[in-house]
């Protein structure tokens, strides 16, 4: 089976379900024991969702074990725009699930598995009636999705020093029905050819421009692509109380998001109407780079520390699609500036190990906004600057237990140069039963 074939059965199953993430199109952590630390995950065992944050802490077992981790999370944001003399457009994107799942095993010096994650993703739904559908009587509204297939594999080169590394199948689907003014729209193209360009030059006066591409599913976007990425990390054990770890994350090296050859449609007033193929041409996820360290203070006390760089601006300067027209024929260049700015984000955390049962978490996660007030646009307001973490940890047994957190991102408004304010604050939570045998 083709492995873009895989991609779409994951994607059905909602493992790439479009969620609005929190450091930018990142989510603040991954797996239940990091995001109830704040997302600091460098140097201490958090499961197999070391695979979405660095690969050597999986080694962090013991040899001849196995470990199994089924996730589900739920992202909850509260969106709204606003324009002057305009009602509000509330968002009714307030609620997105992501399951996850992984396995790792250790024989000897070496540790493997497999996993599957949601890396993160960006959506909001505007009501056909609201400002920001500008009168088309269509709703607006963004769903993008990116999961990533992570193989993995670390190697304990000394009893205090780990080597890992993943490659990871990486998948992005996408929606958008964006309304704009005939000379917004207008404003975006960047060159074309053929008949649709030239009637595109007749719509700059129009009230109202649309350019859709919807599959209306709730798992996937009509836009798919894939490709591939990679990590590598270390941790060493510098004392018996203290680990330090840091991890790379490569750029993705994705294929354009693509519908199929009628699946977007360019429509304005007057009874315009065109179908033809999207491509969002060379989207990608940023590289990364994080360090960090865990410090046992007391057999009760975990306390962990992480400093992570997000390269947005090596991948956000700007969001380029073609379309190409299958009725009319020819194609249209669009391009949104973006110039999105690096990403440093600090997460802090602790672990208190009540007793053998149960342990009680508590972090905070901060970074700043990484979108300009100039390009914000009410369709991507990925502009949360902080989020508060708790979490808690049971053992059902020497082999089972269930992890959860719940995160807060206070509001966080944000006036665009459009003379539309976005205003976002967010609560999400995991929940995750591990079983070891």
């Amino acid at each position: 089976m083709k492995l873009n074939k895989i991609a779409a059965l994951l994607a059905v199953a909602g493992l790439s379900t479009s969620a609005f993430a929190t450091n930018g199109m990142n989510m603040e952590g991954y797996g239940p024991i990091a995001t109830g630390m704040g997302g600091a995950s460098m140097a201490y065992d958090n499961g197999t969702a070391g695979l979405a944050n660095n690969p050597a802490t999986i080694s962090m077992m013991k040899s001849g074990t196995a470990r199994l981790d089924l996730a589900i999370g739920g992202l909850h944001p509260d969106v709204n725009a606003r324009m002057t003399g305009m009602p509000d457009a509330k968002s009714g994107g307030d609620a997105y699930y992501m399951p996850a799942v992984g396995y790792v095993r250790k024989d000897g010096k070496l540790t493997y598995g497999v996993g599957v994650f949601a890396q993160g993703g960006m959506g909001t739904e505007y009501a056909a009636n609201s400002f920001m559908a500008a009168g088309s009587g269509t709703d607006a509204r963004s769903e993008l999705g990116v999961g990533r297939l992570i193989f993995p594999l670390a190697y304990d080169v000394s009893p205090d020093f780990t080597v890992g590394g993943s490659v990871d199948f990486v998948w992005a689907t996408l929606d958008m029905k964006m309304a704009a003014s005939g000379a917004q729209l207008g404003g975006m193209v960047t060159g074309g050819s053929g008949a649709i360009a030239a009637a595109a030059g007749g719509l700059v006066a129009a009230p109202w421009a649309r350019i859709d591409f919807s599959d209306n599913n709730d798992f996937s976007g009509s836009a798919k692509g894939t490709g591939w990425a990679g990590k590598l990390g270390f941790t060493y054990r510098a004392s018996k109380q203290l680990t330090v770890g840091a991890v790379y994350q490569s750029k993705t090296s994705l294929s354009d998001l693509e519908t199929g050859a009628t699946g977007a449609a360019m429509t304005a007033t007057g009874g315009f109407a065109d179908s033809g193929r999207i491509k969002v041409r060379n989207f990608q996820w940023p590289e990364t780079y994080a360090i960090g360290l865990a410090f046992q203070a007391t057999p009760q006390w975990l306390i962990a520390a992480d400093v992570k760089q997000i390269n947005w601006s090596g991948v956000m300067k700007d969001f380029k699609m073609t379309y190409e027209s299958a009725g009319m024929g020819g194609s249209i260049d669009f391009t949104l500036p973006q110039e999105w700015k690096d990403q440093t984000v600090l997460q802090l955390g602790a672990t208190y190990q009540m007793n053998e049962q149960l342990a009680l978490r508590f972090g905070v996660n901060t970074a700043r906004n990484p979108v300009p007030d100039t390009y914000l646009n009410a369709l991507f307001p990925a502009i949360i600057k902080e989020q508060y973490t708790l979490g808690v940890g049971y053992k059902f047994s020497k082999t089972a237990d269930l992890n959860g957190s719940l995160t807060y991102a206070p509001k966080v408004t944000q006036a665009a140069a459009s003379g539309v304010t976005s205003e976002h604050s967010q609560t999400n939570w995991q929940l995750m039963y591990s079983n070891r045998f």
